[in-house]
């Protein structure tokens, strides 16, 4: 029997306080079988993350949990309409809706959204489904290779194939874009001292002694090209 704080649990922060005992009592007996109404517990929480967009509620959830498991137990969807709604089943029957009418309201159904993101999330990857197929492949590949009855042909083409879908993946190579990103100060200071190498190059050129150039100052204009601000070489 899933408990209240069962519930509490699988629903997203929004919808937690919608975690009350009515609710879990109506998944606890949502069918008269108890692997059926197991397998709808189980599902109720497994897909619950689809409610995360706060536009369903729970009792919304809860049906189309319980319809999407019918489904995927092999009925068809207007069983799984009647066993999900056995109430709107008979009062549409008792108003004397014909098969017709009945497929119709199934239909719209199961075109619900909430519906088919629920069977989105039910999916089972096709490579998952036929894992065992593909072991099997790859043994009757390596009987094709290891047959010194079978053509050289047969048994070549065999060997690639294993070594085609059994080879190593692939290393991932990251390229990193590592750089420097140059603002107007850092552009301004290669500038200052692109003019003050140049300037101590002509002084040399003149004949200016060395420690009179090492003692050369770095000037820099302000913004406002106020005063020019004086700082000393590190």
């Amino acid at each position: 029997m899933v408990t209240v704080q069962e519930v509490r649990s699988a629903l997203p922060a929004h919808l937690k306080s919608a975690a009350t005992q009515g609710l879990a009592d109506k998944l606890n007996n949502i069918a008269s079988e108890p692997e059926v109404v197991e397998i709808i517990r189980n599902n109720f929480i497994s897909y619950a993350h689809v409610l995360k967009n706060g536009k369903y509620k729970t009792g919304d959830y809860l049906n189309a949990v319980a319809y999407v498991s019918f489904k995927l137990m092999r009925m068809s969807n207007q069983d799984a309409y009647r066993c999900t709604f056995p109430d709107r089943h008979l009062a549409l029957v008792a108003r004397g809706a014909d098969d017709k009418e009945i497929s119709a309201y199934v239909a719209a159904y199961n075109k619900n959204q909430l519906v088919n993101q629920i069977m989105e999330q039910s999916i089972v990857p096709s490579w998952v489904l036929n894992q065992d197929f593909h072991q099997q492949a790859i043994n009757v590949q390596v009987e094709l290779m290891l047959n010194p009855s079978i053509s050289p042909k047969v048994r070549s083409d065999a060997a690639n194939s294993l070594l085609t879908h059994l080879k190593k993946p692939d290393a991932v190579k990251v390229d990193l874009n590592i750089g420097i990103v140059e603002n107007s100060g850092m552009s301004e200071l290669k500038d200052m001292l692109h003019t003050m190498a140049q300037t101590q190059r002509d002084m040399i050129a003149q004949g200016v002694p060395t420690q009179t150039i090492a003692h050369q100052k770095l000037g820099r204009k302000d913004v406002d090209d106020a005063e020019v601000v004086e700082d000393p070489l590190p």
